[in-house]
């Protein structure tokens, strides 16, 4: 039995942080950080039947198409992920009355939705990025055992390219769910590596009043490859998602939409044009 200490649940029987019971929710789930993009994306739902918000996670379920769906908000960063991945498969594989895990277990199909700035001159801004890989550079993925879902050969040349100082911790490499990269797949996206960082300043080589350990982190992330794939934009999230999903049998796929461009320091004239065609497109493939 799962001790109450290491599953928290509720006074009314809910997981502890995202404040849901296993009805809550459906088993296509659809994830962003902002708590405010949620309704974003359930406004085109033809129902809502459930809502609910605690700190910064608010969930909506309903229904897009006849298909039930959840929207969720996780909030920033990989200690986030940890918390709504974990309490998401609790729900679904741990029977929360006898705190015994499931004997048939489920795999849900989560999808991040995000902004993000492109790190190479040839993914302009309005265009979307599907990350075939996500590389953690973030270490929270590291607490678990993950030598059986991480990609060595890139995470060694990662490393080696970078000249990476192992004293931040180890770089991991981890891949996107091949069913719903084949299900979501359209020629708009450009596909590569995608940087999950522990920070939005100094972790992602932005300099305010502090030096960084590497002035030329950026420079190094920008020049990645490996056999023919680069480094397509940084963020906060996917390498958690993808390590957590991996480990815990769900599928998971981190889709962004391109609002800046790094590499030649231009800005999407209507970013909002295009976080709305990435929903409209990502709801009629999962819907179908």
């Amino acid at each position: 039995m799962i001790q109450s200490s290491e599953l928290i649940l509720n006074p009314d029987g809910s997981v502890y942080h995202l404040n849901l019971k296993p009805e809550h929710i459906a088993n296509d789930i659809i994830f962003v950080g902002d708590q405010n993009r949620v309704e974003k994306i359930t406004q085109f739902f033809e129902k809502i039947e459930f809502s609910t918000q605690k700190r910064e996670f608010k969930t909506q379920t309903g229904f897009f198409k006849g298909k039930r769906m959840t929207v969720m908000s996780t909030g920033i960063g990989p200690d986030n992920i940890d918390i709504v991945m974990n309490e998401l498969d609790a729900l679904v594989n741990i029977d929360l009355e006898t705190r015994q895990p499931k004997e048939n277990l489920t795999s849900l199909n989560i999808i991040r939705i995000g902004t993000s700035g492109s790190l190479q001159a040839n993914i302009p801004v309005d265009s979307f990025v599907m990350s075939k890989y996500a590389v953690g550079l973030d270490n929270m993925l590291r607490s678990y055992l993950i030598d059986e879902i991480s990609e060595k050969n890139l995470e060694e040349a990662f490393i080696a390219q970078t000249n990476w100082d192992l004293r931040k911790g180890q770089p991991y490499v981890i891949s996107c769910s091949e069913t719903l990269e084949q299900k979501i797949e359209s020629p708009r996206f450009h596909k590569g590596f995608t940087g999950t960082a522990g920070g939005f300043y100094g972790p992602q080589g932005r300099v305010l009043r502090l030096e960084i350990q590497d002035s030329e982190l950026n420079s190094k992330m920008d020049a990645f490859e490996f056999e023919g794939t680069k480094m397509t934009n940084l963020e906060m999230e996917t390498a958690a998602i993808y390590g957590l999903g991996k480990l815990l049998g769900h599928n998971c796929l981190s889709l962004n939409a391109i609002i800046a461009n790094r590499a030649n320091g231009t800005f999407s004239a209507d970013p909002y044009k295009a976080v709305d065609e990435l929903i409209a497109y990502t709801l009629q493939k999962l819907s179908e």
